[in-house]
C-alpha cells in the first residue's frame, strides 16, 4: 500500500494531502468518491483509470485533515512530488460516510469508534 497519504497541511483555501513520495502517481480520473477498508482502518479516495481503478489511502493518522476539510469547506488537493489533484466530490463523499458511519456497528467497532472519536466536531456541528 505505498499509495497512502502521509501527511495534510492546509494552504489558504485548500487542505493538501501529501502523498507518500515513493508512491505510484494515482493516475486516471478522480471519480469523487470514497469508500472504506475497516480491516486497516482506512478511507480510500477511487480514481477512474483505463486500466481499472487506482486508490489514494488515508490512513487514521490523516484523518484530521479531512475532519477539516469537511467542517472548513475546504478544497482538498492531492499531492505527490511536483504534481496535484484537486479531489473532487470528497468533502461530500466524507460528510456522507461519517453520518452513515455514527452508530453503524456494520463498520465494526473498532472503525466506528475511531470514526466517531476524530470526527466528532463534525458530528456535533450538525446536532
Amino acid at each position: 500500500m505505498t499509495n497512502k497519504i502521509i501527511e495534510t497541511s492546509r494552504h489558504g483555501s485548500e487542505i493538501h494531502f501529501i502523498m507518500n513520495p515513493e508512491a505510484e502517481w494515482p493516475l486516471g480520473s478522480p471519480t469523487g468518491k470514497m469508500l472504506t477498508d475497516t480491516d486497516r482502518q482506512l478511507f480510500v479516495y477511487i480514481f477512474d483509470h483505463e486500466s481499472g481503478y487506482r486508490y489514494a489511502y488515508f490512513p487514521k493518522e490523516t484523518w484530521a485533515g479531512l475532519a477539516d476539510m469537511v467542517l472548513e469547506q475546504a478544497e482538498p488537493v492531492l499531492i505527490w512530488q511536483d504534481q496535484q489533484v484537486s479531489l473532487t466530490g470528497a468533502a461530500e463523499e466524507m460528510h456522507a460516510l461519517i453520518f452513515n458511519i455514527e452508530g453503524n456497528d456494520n463498520y465494526g467497532e473498532e472503525f466506528s469508534t475511531a470514526v466517531e472519536e476524530i470526527f466528532k466536531p463534525v458530528l456535533e456541528k450538525v446536532n
